[in-house]
């Protein structure tokens, strides 16, 4: 028996961020394919992942995940920078098109907008994890400046995804808009390049009667990518734990970027977390 298959790989999460539940979503896609198959579970404020049954010479560690995720070139589908769809190759073999999706919802997702190139973004999103720091369990809290792969000196500001920067970019929140003044700050590319990753399966549900806002429920018990979809809708009962809701908020005033907001506990759900809390 491969060692590596007793002892799962392990990520801290903060549940209550939208941008690092989905990331952990994007982590579990890309180990399922790079592991030929594999699960993955929330316990005691930590996302775990597993390798199923498969070759037996498969690494199935979190650096050697991050290792080939952050080795491979992402291919844009089109010459359109602001919205064309991405390609991950093999081994992963996946095109990211999720924003483009009208009919299930997934458009309502997209938080960038304008002169934001999603291409540009997501390539410099994913070439800041080749940095070491980015192959430890803390990936999703590590914070850096990130640059243009193709452009040392030019940065690059994320897609928002991550909760920590939607709080900050509200002009209700802070008096102005970071946006309109073009601040450059920090970003979690590991928060915004596997959240971009994660959406493609699996997405949030609309709340009841509000817009713009959404629920996900997170899970205790090993499920693979194919079932993670009805766990984060909340259509699990046996395996679903707490349920939260987080708005997709405009972070200007023309109304066209938005960011995801830090999320709360649904309160009232049936659901209970019963795998050490969160």
């Amino acid at each position: 028996m491969n060692p590596l298959r007793l002892h799962p790989a392990m990520v801290h999460v903060d549940l209550t961020n939208p941008g690092q539940f989905f990331a952990c979503c994007g982590l579990l896609e890309a180990a399922d394919r790079l592991w030929k198959g594999a699960q993955g579970w929330f316990e005691n404020h930590t996302f775990r992942l597993q390798a199923l049954e498969g070759p037996a010479e498969v690494d199935a560690s979190l650096e050697s995940l991050i290792l080939r995720v952050s080795g491979i070139s992402l291919e844009p589908a089109a010459s359109d920078d602001l919205a064309s769809p991405v390609f991950l190759p093999d081994p992963f073999g996946l095109r990211l098109d999720w924003w483009m999706d009208t009919r299930a919802g997934g458009d309502r997702l997209k938080v960038w907008a304008g002169t934001m190139g999603s291409v540009r973004i997501a390539r410099a999103m994913h070439a800041a994890l080749r940095q070491p720091e980015f192959m430890q369990p803390d990936l999703l809290d590590r914070a850096v400046v990130v640059y243009d792969p193709d452009h040392e000196k030019k940065k690059v500001e994320p897609f928002y995804f991550d909760a920590r920067r939607g709080a900050h970019a509200l002009p209700v929140d802070v008096g102005f808009s970071a946006d309109v003044l073009s601040m450059n700050t920090v970003a979690y590319p590991a928060v915004e390049f596997f959240c971009l990753v994660g959406l493609q399966r699996c997405r949030p549900v609309p709340a009841t009667g509000q817009t713009r806002v959404f629920d996900y429920t997170c899970w205790g018990e090993p499920l693979d990518c194919r079932l993670a979809p009805c766990a984060v809708a909340g259509l699990l009962p046996h395996a679903c734990g707490q349920r939260f809701r987080f708005e997709n908020a405009f972070r200007t005033d023309q109304k066209k970027h938005k960011a995801f907001t830090p999320a709360t506990p649904v309160q009232g759900a049936d659901d209970e977390w019963t795998t050490g809390g969160i």
